[in-house]
């Protein structure tokens, strides 16, 4: 069983930033896939940042266009901590949503980055970030 508190979130101005953070506690052993989640009022929950066992990150390829973060948010573990970080800069009111830090029982695919919100055994409950124009 795996345990996750989410932390971090707030309410901003567009171009601001914020660090998300992640507790994780109890059996990690066999958890291959860590990551962040959003999802904004009246829409489906999406990935938004991944890392692996071996460290390797990848950023929400279903994101596109404005709604991409990539170049602007950075997935960082800190294993001594247990702990996950989402730091997330030049923030823009599509980036407003309830984030979830998630993690998987075991390796479900062969990348993080094919992973969907089915693969996730383990959900944190959640921290709300509003990003105001």
């Amino acid at each position: 069983q795996v345990h996750l508190v989410d932390s971090g979130g707030g309410s901003v101005q567009a171009g601001g930033s914020l660090i998300l953070s992640c507790a994780v506690s109890g059996n990690t052993y066999s958890t291959y896939c860590m990551g962040w989640f959003r999802q904004a009022a009246g829409k489906e929950r999406e990935g938004v940042a991944f890392i692996d066992s071996d460290g390797v990150t990848s950023y929400g390829d279903s994101l596109k266009g404005r709604f991409s973060v990539k170049g602007r948010f950075s997935l960082a573990a800190d294993n001594a901590n247990n702990s996950l970080y989402l730091q997330m800069t030049s923030l823009k009111p599509e980036d407003t949503a309830m984030y979830y830090c998630a993690a998987d029982s075991a390796r479900q695919r062969l990348s993080c980055s094919d992973y969907s919100a089915d693969d996730f055994a383990y959900w944190g409950q959640g921290t709300q970030v509003a990003v105001s124009s």
